[in-house]
């Protein structure tokens, strides 16, 4: 379900030729179809936090494991995962981008956060990277991943927190960055860090967080590639099979890697950092 808000798009948008659409907008990704495996695209950053993601992902101890990767979008997270030893199982709402999950190895099916189509604690792993900021209501999609959890398995997400500097950075900022989507965001469904921990200890998941950044290196070569190229240079190519690179190592920003992909101008890594203010990841096991 979308949240209403009139402001959003913009000339650069209407001139790339797609659709002024409200923020949050599933239809969004729809418009964006081709940009999915485009890793120094406009969905560049979805690329770096797969990479991210995935090493918070164990090695599956048991035959038949089940990952269960929600909001899993064109499933940026599967090369990431793939000698992981699971079935990759993906859920989202939006069928042009689980076709191209399919893809990529992808169980696709076709379902809402809030109300998972599968039985419960069938997965081992459950995943749900950059989604609660998009569910009008996370609270229920954190009981729905829960529930699909086994005792013993983990859980492993990333979103926004619901802070005025995460609104500014993620929003007023983010989006005045030639190439980045205008309304992919809605701030006030951003995900309040405290609440999340204790949602989801409701449910029997210990979760400890850490913030997380881009680092700042990559992330300035991104964003002169972009201006370099202009909003609209990046909208409607066609996209690159199997446009995602491997994960390199690389140390040109101090603080830890947590993940780098992507390659030339879309390589950048996630690092930690001691805030969780803006962006923050999470990894939780269900009591058994």
């Amino acid at each position: 379900m979308a949240s209403e808000d009139p402001e959003v798009g913009d000339v650069e948008t209407a001139r790339a030729g797609i659709p002024v659409r409200p923020r949050n907008d599933p239809r969004q990704y729809d418009d964006l179809a081709d940009e999915w495996w485009r890793p120094d695209g406009v969905f560049a950053m979805l690329h770096w936090l797969a990479q991210a993601r995935a090493q918070l992902v164990p090695t599956a101890t048991r035959a038949g494991a089940v990952l269960v990767d929600m909001g899993c979008g064109a499933g940026l997270l599967a090369p990431h995962v793939a000698g992981h030893g699971y079935r990759h199982v993906g859920v989202d709402l939006t069928r042009s981008a689980l076709a191209q999950a399919a893809g990529h190895g992808v169980v696709p099916v076709n379902g809402d956060a809030t109300a998972l189509p599968l039985r419960d604690r069938c997965a081992d792993v459950v995943a749900a990277g950059e989604l609660l900021e998009h569910v009008p209501d996370w609270r229920a999609a954190v009981a729905e991943a829960c529930r699909v959890l086994r005792p013993g398995g983990t859980l492993v997400l990333d979103t926004l927190n619901d802070t005025a500097i995460s609104r500014l950075v993620a929003v007023t900022v983010a989006e005045r960055v030639r190439g980045v989507p205008r309304g992919i965001h809605d701030p006030r469904l951003f995900v309040n860090a405290r609440a999340l921990v204790a949602e989801c200890a409701r449910h029997g998941v210990a979760l400890r967080l850490r913030g997380i950044r881009p680092a700042v290196p990559g992330l300035l070569r991104w964003l002169a590639h972009q201006s370099a190229n202009g909003a609209g240079a990046a909208v409607g190519r066609s996209a690159e099979a199997g446009g995602t690179s491997t994960a390199r190592s690389g140390d040109d920003d101090g603080g830890g890697v947590i993940g780098r992909v992507g390659r030339g101008w879309g390589t950048a890594r996630i690092v930690p950092t001691r805030s969780t203010a803006v962006l923050y990841q999470g990894r939780g096991v269900k009591n058994g």
